[in-house]
């Protein structure tokens, strides 16, 4: 069974390096654009996203973040948030941004970049929102490093169904 959705599902990777090449404005609007289809309970939409390509704003969310080389590396991040103000219940709005971040990463392979989600920098979310000048009532979900892939030498294996599926009635 074959599709391209399924087929960027399987070949989607955690891409840590990346070329010095640049992404246009256009494809970082459309890969925003397949974070905001998510599903979203009510559709209500919470998630705020933030395009981040300058180098001085870059290497200031690099130093939240064990995770220096990759920020410093990327060509372009996206900082995902969810509105408080426009959520509604806190585990499907968190499910919801779990959502649209996937989708990023797909968008981001279906337009042949690479692109990592990066949590760790979460437990800095307050200085990261500081140094974005965004108030407190937008909350960081994660930043999305994102650039052409320097190379595809990732390797990733799943356990077999048999391991995780529970039942089937």
């Amino acid at each position: 069974m074959t599709s391209p959705v399924l087929e960027a599902i399987y070949k989607r990777r955690s891409i840590r390096e990346f070329t010095e090449v640049e992404i246009s404005i256009e494809k970082l609007h459309e890969i925003v654009k397949a974070g905001m289809w998510a599903p979203s309970g009510k559709n209500n939409q919470p998630w705020r996203f933030v395009i981040i390509q300058d180098p001085e704003m870059k290497e200031q969310l690099a130093q939240q973040t064990h995770y220096t080389h990759i920020v410093r590396g990327a060509n372009a991040l996206i900082a995902v948030y969810l509105s408080k103000d426009d959520m509604y219940d806190a585990v499907k709005d968190h499910q919801s941004a779990g959502a649209c971040i996937q989708n990023i990463l797909l968008a981001a392979e279906a337009l042949e970049l690479g692109a990592v989600w990066l949590g760790q920098i979460l437990k800095n979310k307050a200085e990261v929102n500081r140094i974005l000048g965004l108030a407190d009532n937008f909350d960081l979900m994660a930043v999305v490093a994102l650039g052409y892939p320097l190379h595809h030498n990732q390797k990733s294996r799943r356990k077999d169904i048999s391991d995780l599926l529970l039942k089937q009635i």
